[in-house]
């Protein structure tokens, strides 16, 4: 399921960072991501698919990866993202 707000399913649409601010990982509601690592945009494409708060990842070239939510972390292999919260 793509991004998702149904019960039992955490809600991962958005933006998430990491604590530098080198990686942005966006997820976005159709269930395709985009991520930017430091200025190259788009560095990484693909889609991703949310089971309860387990994601899978499957890049537009093939390669798979997984991330978990947890306590509102997303931590996406060696990675540990945070969600950016959006200005009033």
């Amino acid at each position: 399921m793509a991004g998702t707000t149904d019960p039992g399913h955490v809600d991962v649409v958005g933006m998430w960072v990491t604590a530098d601010g080198h990686i942005r990982q966006e997820l976005l509601p159709d269930g395709r991501y985009d991520e930017a690592r430091g200025e190259r945009r788009s560095a990484y494409t693909g889609r991703y698919t949310v089971t309860d708060s387990h994601l899978d990842y499957i890049d537009d070239t093939g390669f798979t990866a997984t991330g978990d939510i947890r306590d509102g972390v997303l931590y996406h292999e060696h990675l540990v993202l945070y969600r950016e919260q959006q200005s009033p």
